[in-house]
């Protein structure tokens, strides 16, 4: 068998996170090392915590390079919270509204009593 034993191509000689590498055969039927790039994670909810549906993961660097509607979704919060939190913002907000008005309505009634 020949020669199998295969050496990084660049500076750093230790097996860390950011330096991946996978095994190629080249043209000329030799062994070679192919440096990969780290995984991007995917954007997660700021509420709840879950990787947000239709924005793709990619490295923070490489969110430059993509077009504003590929980043976000569109709806209130796209692009920060998901849509269950979005809905239960809403309807929070609704109903704490909703609890004011009730309040402001017992107060006058209660004046009307007096």
């Amino acid at each position: 068998m020949g020669d199998s034993r295969l050496t990084y191509r660049r500076r750093n000689p230790y097996n860390t996170r950011s330096n991946k590498v996978r095994v190629v055969k080249t043209p000329g039927g030799k062994l070679q090392y192919q440096q990969l790039k780290k995984r991007g994670s995917p954007p997660k909810c700021g509420d709840c915590g879950i990787k947000l549906p239709g924005i793709p993961a990619l490295r923070p660097r490489e969110y430059a390079k993509i077009s504003r509607p590929k980043k976000t979704v569109q709806r209130a919060y796209g692009g920060s919270r998901c849509a269950n939190c979005v809905k239960d913002r809403v309807v929070r907000a609704f109903l704490i509204e909703e609890q004011k008005i009730v309040k402001k309505v017992l107060k006058e009634s209660q004046q009307k009593k007096r």
